[in-house]
């Protein structure tokens, strides 16, 4: 079997496809079992106890609905995400959405080695001495385990890329589902589940369900446009479609459910609401599971962190095809180890993760909403992959770039800020996924009026369907 990654404008083989159903299971509940879900569901336990959970269940399926749609793309078509904005957008087009998902990987990437820093400063306390997170003089300490959590996770992607992803994942999984159950005795055995779920935060902490919703939404979107990098290497359709919807599902239901109980526990026992400190490793040392239970934490980090640098080399490929990937690995490994510095510094975290969510949330929903209604309903799953690099074929439009696309993807993001602006259905559903379904609207009007999708091609491809 071929053990080489295949570049955008490259069709996968069938002996290229090694990624089975309860690997991408794997892979995408490892993407969730993840510090930045854990603390995603301390933020929304200011809306309630009741609201969070209603938020997290209601919310996540309808977005990795959308993950599995696009998954089904890459599957057939056999090229990434970003590959894949080149029909609609334009080869030279894709550009521009490429960027955005390079700034968004590159920033999971370190925001996963800022959150694996604070358990390795519980550790290095344990062990050295030294100021744990929070304590004055801390930041170099924090530095040092960004820095170290970085090079494990660089380490391993040059190993073998997608195939150390998947095996890594698999073990993972089994040790987070572990801790999971672990900390979720340990919480109840602080107090009883109906004392947390008559906790209410009070009015100066309290947010609309509306935000909440918005915050969980911009969450799972970030992980849609990065689908295709790995479901183009599956074996059949449901492991591109069922298994990472099914991942990413289960493993944000149990870590948000952990995050929103564990910081409603510490609120009930110091008496303050702190969402800066609904980290897995503040709780685990809060309720004293010890060292174990933090390098687990930090083999997750790890994990997320690889599947985040490979798509942003991966997509990088699709701005220069040519590039080497192993230099092109260490050059966004490097860039993500610097910017995980950067949160030590910053007098807010929580303030840093929330604006970092809202980039998301206006961005990438209305990319996602093009891609979906020019596959499906625009172009009838026909994407022709052995035309997807040609200069003056029919992906390149004028100068390689669809303008009507553009003006899609543009309104649709005005109309993000629009619906944030005038606190759209902040009281309950929110702004993004309103933005999401009106971003549909907008392009399949300016399609079919535009007729944007009507190049036929000479050759159909390979139905794979």
């Amino acid at each position: 079997m071929s053990q080489r990654e295949y570049g955008v404008e490259e069709r996968v083989p069938e002996d290229g496809r090694h990624i089975g159903f309860w690997d991408m299971t794997a892979t995408w509940a490892g993407a969730n079992c993840h510090p930045t879900v854990w603390w995603t569901g301390g933020i929304i336990a200011a809306s309630g106890v009741v609201n969070a959970f209603g938020v997290t269940i209601l919310v996540n399926p309808i977005v990795y609905l959308v993950l599995a749609l696009i998954g089904f793309m890459g599957y057939k078509v056999t090229t990434t995400t970003m590959g894949l904005t080149r029909v609609p957008l334009g080869i030279r087009g894709s550009v521009a959405p490429s960027v955005v998902n390079i700034i968004s990987n590159v920033g999971w990437a370190a925001v996963a080695n800022f959150f694996a820093a604070i358990p390795m400063s519980y550790l290095f306390a344990g062990f050295f001495g030294w100021p744990a997170y929070g304590e004055p003089g801390s930041a170099w300490v924090m530095i040092l385990g960004a820095s170290i959590n970085a090079i494990l996770a660089l380490a391993v992607v040059l190993i073998a890329g997608s195939r150390s992803i998947k095996i890594a994942e698999r073990v993972v999984v089994i040790a987070m589902v572990i801790l999971s159950v672990w900390m979720t005795v340990a919480i109840l055995k602080t107090m009883s589940i109906s004392t947390i779920l008559a906790w209410q935060p009070d009015a100066s902490t309290r947010i609309p369900v509306g935000n909440a919703v918005d915050v969980v939404a911009a969450f799972s979107f970030g992980w849609v446009i990065c689908i295709a990098e790995f479901t183009r290497y599956t074996k059949t359709r449901a492991a591109a479609t069922i298994a990472p919807m099914l991942g990413a599902t289960v493993a944000f239901y149990w870590f948000a459910f952990i995050g929103t109980m564990g910081v409603i526990a510490a609120a009930i026992t110091t008496g303050t609401f702190d969402p800066n400190f609904a980290d897995p490793s503040s709780v685990a040392a809060s309720l004293g599971l010890g060292w174990v239970a933090l390098l687990i934490i930090i083999m997750a980090t790890v994990t997320t962190n690889l599947i985040s640098i490979y798509i942003a080399v991966m997509t990088n490929l699709n701005i220069k095809p040519k590039l080497d990937q192993r230099r092109n690995t260490w050059f966004w490994g490097l860039a993500a180890l610097v910017l995980s510095w950067v949160p030590v510094y910053v007098g807010s975290f929580l303030d840093t993760f929330m604006g970092w969510l809202n980039f998301l949330g206006i961005l990438v929903p209305p990319l996602a909403a093009i891609l979906i209604v020019d596959f499906y309903l625009i172009r009838k799953k026909q994407y022709d992959m052995d035309k997807i690099g040609t200069k003056n074929g029919p992906y390149w439009y004028k100068n390689g770039i669809n303008k009507f696309a553009f003006l899609a993807w543009g309104l649709g993001i005005a109309m993000n800020f629009v619906l944030q602006g005038i606190n759209f259905g902040m009281s309950n559903i929110g702004a993004i996924l309103p933005g999401f379904f009106v971003s549909c609207i907008i392009y399949y009007v300016i399609a079919k009026v535009t007729k944007a999708g009507a190049e036929v091609r000479e050759q159909p491809m390979e139905n794979k369907a």
